[in-house]
C-alpha cells in the first residue's frame, strides 16, 4: 500500500527507523548503510533503506516540528515500524553540557500544540526504557564519545520569540536537560500506536538567556556531535536487534 504522504509503499518498510528533521542529515546516515536506496523524496519527507550490520531499517526526515513530523511518524507506525529512534539538534539548559554534547531524552516536557489534540494534559510523553538504555549504552561507546547525558528534554513549538516569555527557566528549575521540537510526538504517537521509541539530540548552543552566546549551529563541535549520535542511534538499533 502506498503511503500518502511519504509516498513510500508500506511493504518496503523494515520494523526499525532512524527518523531526523533533516533530508540531508537522512542522506548522510544513509551513507553509513550497506545497499542503501532511496525510496522517496516528497516535501520535506525522504526515505531510505538499506541495511547496518546484517539489520535491516529505514532512515526518513521528517521536517521541523511535531505536526509535519507527526504524519511521519504516524505512516511509519502504520508500514510496520515497531522502533524509531530521532537523531536531532537541541539548544542546551545547562552549562554543564555546552555545544557538542549529546543527551539522550528519557522522556519529553509537552509544551507543543499537536499532542495537547491528540491526547489528555497529564498525559506523559515518555521513551521506552530499552531504546533509552540502548541508546545511551552505545553513545558512551562511540569513539571520542565526549559528554553524554541523559533525562528530560522540552519539545516546543516556537523557535523565535514573540512578546511571550519562553518558558526556559521554569522548565530548565524543573530539571530539563534541553529543548527541541519533535520528540513529545514522538513519544505520544509511539505510546498510542504501541511501537516504542527513543531519541538522543547533539547539543547546538544554549537555549538559557543566562548562557546563550551568539547562536552558530555549524561549528565543527557541532558536527562531530552529530556524527556520534549518528553512530550511537545505529549501534542502539544492533543491539536491539540482537536482543529482540
Amino acid at each position: 500500500m502506498l503511503m500518502p504522504i511519504l509516498q513510500v509503499d508500506s511493504e518496503q518498510i523494515p520494523e526499525y527507523a532512524i527518523v531526523c528533521g533533516d533530508p540531508r542529515r537522512a542522506a548522510a546516515i544513509a551513507e553509513k548503510l550497506e545497499g542503501a536506496e532511496e525510496l522517496a523524496f516528497a516535501r520535506e519527507y525522504r526515505t531510505f533503506v538499506g541495511e547496518y550490520q546484517g539489520v535491516k531499517l529505514a532512515v526518513v526526515s521528517h521536517g521541523v516540528g511535531c505536526p509535519g513530523a507527526a504524519v511521519c511518524f504516524e505512516e511509519l507506525i502504520r508500514a510496520g515500524v515497531k522502533t524509531l529512534i530521532r537523531v536531532g539538534t537541541a539548544g542546551s539548559y545547562s552549562a554543564d553540557y555546552p555545544a557538542g554534547s549529546l543527551i539522550v531524552s528519557t522522556a519529553a516536557i509537552r509544551t507543543d500544540g499537536l499532542t495537547r489534540q491528540l491526547v489528555p494534559d497529564g498525559f506523559p510523553a515518555v521513551a521506552d526504557s530499552d531504546v533509552v538504555n540502548a541508546i545511551y549504552a552505545a553513545a558512551l561507546e562511540t569513539e571520542g564519545a565526549g559528554v553524554v547525558g541523559k533525562g528530560m528534554t522540552v519539545t516546543l513549538d516556537v523557535f523565535f520569540n514573540g512578546v511571550e516569555e519562553f518558558p526556559h527557566k521554569k522548565l530548565k528549575a524543573a530539571g530539563a536537560l534541553a529543548v527541541e521540537m519533535e520528540i513529545s510526538a514522538l513519544y505520544v504517537i509511539a505510546s498510542l500506536r504501541g511501537a516504542r521509541a527513543g531519541a538522543i539530540v547533539a547539543l547546538d548552543g544554549y537555549a538559557d538567556a543566562d548562557l546563550a552566546a551568539e547562536y552558530d549551529p555549524h561549528t565543527n563541535a557541532v558536527a562531530e556531535a552529530v556524527e556520534r549520535e549518528i553512530a550511537a542511534a545505529l549501534g542502539a538499533i544492533v543491539k536491539l536487534a540482537n536482543n529482540a
